[in-house]
């Protein structure tokens, strides 16, 4: 197979963290503030991604002042929103509906995905990759360090396009493993600064956006910093950004694995109920199997890079789970056997 470039070819122009992320020629853009909205040109560098920001990406940001690798590293995340969400309806305790027919899931068709490393060489990330995942289910990928669980997700986020193969998913979301919530802004602000992207104003933002606060568990900390939020309320301003995207597949990156053991199982119980009250798809990335069993309906293994399927298994237990369940352990077990952890026969 031919060596392939790093970067990404066609990555969707609308996704603000993929161009400014892989350096792509095309401007990012976004809703320039107002004097009248009170905002400072500072919130604009909220569009803009990554580590390495083109003097072009910041002026379409609507940034009079120079972008810090620091500011503009803090702002990576993929949440590109189109103008219809930001309208919504007047459902106030709801994010905004995804956009996709209900009948709509992904198609991964003998995916392979490879890139040219310094030295020249070729470094195959995934290897004819099939699954096929119906809508509104949540879907739990394991695997060892480096088999390309994270450019899974970037694939179904378009921020990258197949060496071979053929994709077919609703538009997504990503997650990254940090929250990277903006240092200058509130809790509330962060939360909805897709619809800001997406051209609503300040007030009305915050009024589609605060109401979710309270089922979230965030209730009184709506005007707070980051650094004034714990790890695990951090990390629930960032999925409810992820929400109010509107899009109807949520990719989560090792979304809890920052984290402490206790606040670790308080999310993944919070996550569980959350997702029961607002149903999406979502692939979910993670290296705990245990993890993966709890909150998935289904647990996809994959091998060592290259990335391959080795185990499809399907969890059909009711939310929500609990770790000391037989059946849990049980499934637990089959996936470590999978991932080659556990030799087979040793629990029944």
């Amino acid at each position: 197979m031919a060596p392939e470039s790093r970067g990404s070819p066609g990555a969707d122009p609308s996704n603000l963290w993929g161009n400014a992320r892989e350096g792509s020629a095309v401007p990012a853009t976004a809703q320039k503030d107002t004097a009248a909205d009170g905002v400072s040109p500072g919130a604009a560098q909220a569009a803009v991604g990554s580590e390495a920001v083109s003097p072009g990406a910041a002026q379409a940001a609507g940034a009079s002042e120079a972008v810090s690798p620091g500011a503009a590293q803090a702002a990576v995340w993929s949440e590109a929103v189109s103008p219809g969400a930001a309208q919504g309806d007047d459902r106030r305790a709801a994010p905004p509906a995804a956009d996709q027919s209900e009948g709509e899931g992904i198609l991964l068709q003998g995916v392979s995905r490879w890139f040219t490393d310094r030295s020249g060489g070729c470094v195959e990330a995934l290897s004819n990759v099939c699954l096929t995942i119906n809508p509104s289910t949540t879907v739990a990928i394991v695997g060892p360090s480096g088999c390309g669980k994270s450019t899974l997700l970037e694939l179904l986020c378009r921020l990258q396009q197949p060496s071979e193969g053929s994709i077919t998913a609703p538009q997504a979301a990503l997650m990254p493993q940090r929250d990277l919530l903006l240092p200058w802004l509130s809790a509330l602000d962060n939360a909805a600064l897709p619809l800001r992207i997406a051209g609503a104003r300040r007030a009305e933002a915050r009024e589609k956006t605060h109401p979710l606060f309270a089922r979230l568990g965030l209730a009184g900390f709506e005007r707070a910093r980051p650094g004034e939020l714990s790890g695990g309320m951090r990390q629930r301003v960032a999925f409810l950004r992820t929400l109010m995207s509107g899009r109807p597949l949520l990719c989560l990156d090792e979304p809890f694995g920052a984290l402490d053991a206790i606040t670790r199982i308080e999310m993944q119980s919070w996550l569980s109920e959350v997702l029961q009250q607002q149903p999406r798809t979502v692939v979910l990335v993670t290296h705990d199997v245990e993890e993966a069993v709890l909150l998935g309906d289904r647990v996809i293994v994959l091998s060592a890079r290259p990335g391959s399927v080795l185990a499809d298994i399907e969890v059909a237990l009711a939310h929500p789970r609990a770790r000391s369940d037989e059946a849990v352990l049980a499934l637990r077990e089959r996936a470590l056997i999978a991932l080659g952890l556990e030799p087979a026969g040793g629990r029944r």
